[in-house]
């Protein structure tokens, strides 16, 4: 019986070595190779570094490297070290004697060939497990700051009692924990019964007994690891049901226990947990035993047990006591929702005040009332940029955003947009000039955002350099938005500054001490290696004083500063204390608050602005949460390219943590400037994400919230044609009750499937207001109250307006229609929007017209009073053709009979709508035929009313029988949209 542990005892065969010049050369190869990656290697770590210094928030750097050099060796060694002692200890304890047999024959080969390399072989094994599970260790570094540095909510989950923090900042930590020990779990097991396998201790078909005593204990240990740990993941599972998602019938991202969560699966997870553990002590208790007859047997029974008790079980109680009730039993569980998806999106103190929706008849005071009730911005964001690029490019290496910003001058709403740099359209394209000679924009323009100068914005701010309103300001702009390659400034190549009317060219050099310095020929080394352009490394146009600017885009900035916030996907730009600074929102996140329903950040805050549109995506699209706070605000100077760091929620308890995990990083809310605190403004992602959560949890009781017999949805935007939802604008506006206008962002809403107004959305937007961040929300009570798209296809289709279209499309121009507004005024709503002309010669479009909408009043004119005006019939100006049954208000049909067959008319529409409303089909087709005989009892009547009237007056016959008609339609139409 051969030993079976040692390595080959025949003779040795010489292999032929390469020639020593061959070594040699193979050997200066390899150390260059190793050279090269690790330069590159420090090129990264290097340039880092600078730029983190460069930015003052190099503690940021360190703490982070710091963290990951931590996990990855601690982790990593944990890892090696599982792997390394299970596969020296079955190497140890293999067999000295093994059966001779085909199977051990074939293996002698094996062992014969590995037996030199032993040792390098589990070094080798070793470490790549370990840097994999370090890499893997390294990525967790959020989780284990935010596990370390973690701070209490104050607020307890209403299932197991405990602090929010625990699910926030703990439960992910231990998650890991538990993968690790997993993967180091079964690593050490398959490693183990590998080695034991080789050396003989494992026998699949020797004679005799298929496995060793010591082969068996050994397995038998790391298996009753194996179980023990899922004795854990049972009992954490408990724990994690307060923050699982699933689908329910009330929502498609519901999170949190459920009645069988409650009633079934939190008892088998119990029950599971002590048949592991008890599975887990036999396992153990074979190293005494020495047989794996009862450690399978219970672990037989604990696979049996999760099949029964963890599937079976839930799905008969979901079956069978759920679902014949299902409304009752989740009421508890609904509730326990709601609370706290409104506590965690901060949409918990915002009641709902009942706002009728028809409008006021005193059309005098509603015109008065008017002109008070908003600044109407007349010049459209996301269309006048062509109109700012073509009148104040200046040069054609200029650019303008395509969506240009709204904030406040000397307290009016303004259009916003900065002066940037598109490389892409100089004559001349070549290293010297794309990074050395155009580095930076120039100058911020500005236009009223109310009023416009023949069509075209009222400029406040304009030219090259820019003259207005502003005062004097640095104008330059090193970082922009649109602002992607890097400049090499403050050296021996001048830069351009900006070319004056007469062509001369005004040359500057950098004289801030941002960028990176790289008169080091280290920092050029590493550089031209980072961003492969070896002529960094070379080029004469580099010399003493010259500084490289990167990452220059206000989000880049802060999120490398602050990795641990989302972004906002749109900074505005401000001009305050004599600079152009960038204003980025930035929240704090987390999906582990019990019991809040999830939201995906990329799809809650698309709109008709920022779809596909990269400028105004928000940084991490794809982040789910279920806790959202907009607790820090920074800027970003455009000329050093300075970042600060503002706290906002200084009672967000995930910013504390972050504070305490990168101390000195984020300023207090009193360091914020006073001129800088007028242009800070609620942010629009915030907005979006609670407006949808609103849409559905405005809602506070199970059983309306179960039957979603009141849910709500974002209008699509209806001067768009892609079905995307409207955007929120930002407007100066009174709400009812409300003494004096507020700078507000507000949106809409419809009924789920209904085009009709159901609500209206406010918060106070303006930093500097005591009711900052306050919410209103306006129900509709009318249930006729026109939409966004109800009031746009109206327009549409009134002759004034389709004439005017075909008019200009007969013109060969194109026709843009501009935001529609939405303002409460008088119980009711007017609708505002700016029409623009662009002809084909033309590069930028023209406000030509104003459209306006109040209930049944439409107004069309070349301006906002015009238009006002007539939609109020004030000064003698005809009004607006009604809709509603009942004729022409200015020439109403006299006909009693008619007046009966269409009151008639009107209410056995009402009744199709309360049948309809209620479910009630029958009642509803009744409803129905009773309208459809009213209306044609007013047409006949009508006609007999006609003809007794005579030829004299047929004008007003033929009118009045059309309105009857008209009435008929109009009444159907609208009868057949609601059924739809």
């Amino acid at each position: 019986m051969p030993d079976r542990g040692g390595g080959p005892t025949g003779p040795r065969i010489r292999v032929g070595r390469p020639s020593r010049r061959a070594r040699t050369l193979l050997l200066t190869l390899g150390v260059l190779a190793v050279l090269g990656m690790a330069f590159v290697m420090f090129a990264g770590f290097w340039t880092d570094w600078l730029w983190y210094r460069s930015v003052r928030y190099s503690s940021v750097f360190t703490t982070t490297l710091w963290t990951k050099i931590g996990l990855f060796f601690v982790f990593g060694l944990l890892m090696a070290v599982a792997v390394g002692v299970n596969v020296w200890l079955a190497h140890r304890l293999r067999p000295p004697l093994s059966a001779m047999s085909m199977e051990q024959q074939s293996l002698d080969r094996y062992r014969m060939g590995i037996a030199p390399f032993k040792k390098w072989l589990l070094i080798g094994i070793t470490a790549l497990v370990g840097l994999i599970a370090g890499a893997s260790a390294a990525s967790q570094w959020r989780t284990w700051l935010m596990y370390v540095n973690g701070v209490p909510f104050h607020q307890k989950d209403p299932q197991f009692h405990m602090d929010v923090a625990f699910y926030a900042f703990d439960l992910p930590w231990y998650r890991f924990l538990l993968g690790f020990g997993f993967a180091a779990t079964v690593l050490g097991l398959v490693a183990a019964a590998l080695t034991h396998y080789l050396y003989g201790g494992l026998r699949i078909t020797s004679p005799g007994a298929r496995a060793t005593a010591a082969a068996t204990g050994h397995l038998s240990v790391l298996l009753g690891v194996f179980v023990a740990l899922k004795a854990v993941a049972y009992w954490l599972d408990r724990y994690g049901l307060a923050v699982k998602s699933s689908d329910f019938k009330a929502t498609d991202n519901w999170t949190g226990l459920r009645y069988v969560d409650a009633n079934a699966y939190l008892p088998a997870k119990t029950i599971l947990f002590c048949i592991a553990v008890i599975c887990a002590i036999l396992f153990f208790a074979t190293l005494w035993r020495r047989t794996w007859q009862l450690p399978v047997i219970g672990f037989g029974l604990m696979v049996l047990s999760a099949i029964l008790i963890g599937g079976l079980y839930p799905a008969i109680v979901q079956k069978f006591q759920v679902q014949p009730n299902e409304q009752a039993k989740e009421a508890p569980y609904i509730q326990k929702n709601i609370d706290a998806t409104r506590k965690a999106y901060e949409i918990d103190n915002t009641p709902i005040e009942d706002y009728s929706g028809k409008g006021s008849t005193d059309t005098k005071k509603q015109r008065t009332d008017a002109d008070s009730a908003a600044s109407y911005r007349l010049n459209d964001p996301n269309v006048v940029s062509p109109t700012f690029q073509q009148l104040e490019q200046q040069r054609k290496y200029y650019q303008f955003p395509t969506t240009l910003d709204v904030d406040r001058y000397d307290g009016q709403d303004t259009v916003v947009g900065l002066r940037e740099l598109n490389l892409g359209k100089l004559d001349k394209r070549n290293w010297i000039n794309d990074h050395f000679v155009y580095t930076h924009g120039y100058g911020a323009v500005t236009a009223k955002g109310t009023s416009t100068s023949q069509g075209a914005p009222q400029f406040t701010e304009s030219g090259l350099p820019t003259d207005g309103n502003l005062g004097t300001y640095d104008q330059r702009i090193y970082y922009g938005e649109k602002t992607t390659q890097y400049s090499i400034v403050g050296g021996p190549q001048k830069e351009l500054d900006y070319e004056q009317e007469d062509g001369t060219q005004q040359t500057t050099s950098y004289k801030e001490k941002s960028g990176v310095n790289l008169d080091n020929p280290v920092n050029r080394a590493a550089y031209a290696v980072a961003f492969s352009e070896p002529q960094i490394l070379y080029s004469g146009a580099i010399g003493e004083g010259s500084r490289i600017l990167y990452n220059r885009t206000p989000k880049e900035r802060v999120e490398a500063v602050a990795p641990w916030l989302t972004i906002d996907g749109d900074p505005y730009p401000t001009v305050v204390g004599g600079k152009i600074k960038w204003v980025v929102d930035a929240y704090t996140t987390s999906n582990g608050y019990p019991y809040a329903s999830r939201t995906t950040l990329g799809d809650s805050t698309a709109d008709s602005l920022n779809e596909g549109d990269s400028q105004r995506a928000v940084v991490a699209q794809q982040n789910q949460v279920n806790y959202i706070r907009n607790s820090v605000k920074a800027t970003v100077d455009a000329n050093t390219g300075e970042v600060k760091l503002y706290t906002w929620d200084s009672a967000d308890p995930v910013l504390k943590t972050w504070k305490k995990a990168f101390p000195g990083t984020v300023e207090p809310k009193s360091a914020i400037p006073a001129d800088l605190m007028e242009h800070l403004r609620y942010p629009q992602d915030m907005f979006k994400v609670q407006r949808e959560l609103l849409s559905l949890y405005h809602v506070t009781k199970p059983t309306q919230f179960y039957n979603a017999s009141d849910a709500w949805q974002v209008p699509n935007d209806p001067t768009k044609r892609d079905n995307s939802a409207v955007p929120p604008y930002y407007l100066s506006m009174k709400l009812p009750g409300q003494d004096a206008q507020q700078f507000s962002l507000t949106t809409t809403f419809t009924p789920s499937g209904r085009p009709n107004l159901r609500a209206f959305m406010a918060v106070d937007a303006d930093a500097t207001s005591k009711d900052y961040g306050t919410i209103r929300l306006l129900r509709v009570t009318e249930e006729s109250a026109q939409g966004p798209e109800q009031v746009q296809n109206k327009l549409n289709s009134w002759d004034p307006v389709a004439n005017w279209v075909r008019d200009m499309k007969g013109a060969d121009s194109t026709v843009l229609y501009g935001n529609l507004l939405t303002v409460p005024l008088g119980k009711g709503f007017l609708y505002v929007e700016p029409m623009y002309a662009q002809g084909r010669s033309s590069e930028y479009p023209l406000m030509r017209k104003v459209a306006v909408s109040y209930g049944d009043r439409r107004g069309f004119a070349d301006s906002l009073s015009e238009a006002l005006n007539q939609a109020f019939d004030v000064d003698g100006t005809t009004p607006a053709e009604p809709e509603k049954p009942g004729g022409d208000k200015t020439n109403p049909p006299e006909n009693s009979t008619v007046k009966e067959a269409l009151a008639d008319a009107e209410k056995a529409f009402e009744d199709g709508q309360k049948a309809m409303k209620e479910g009630d089909w029958s009642a509803y087709g009744e409803a129905q035929g009773k309208l459809q005989d009213a209306l044609e009892r007013a047409e006949k009547a009508q006609d007999a009313a006609d003809k007794a009237a005579g030829t004299e007056k047929g004008g007003g016959k033929n009118a009045d029988k059309a309105s009857a008609k008209d009435t008929a339609k109009d009444t159907a139409k609208d009868g057949g949209q609601t059924a739809g």
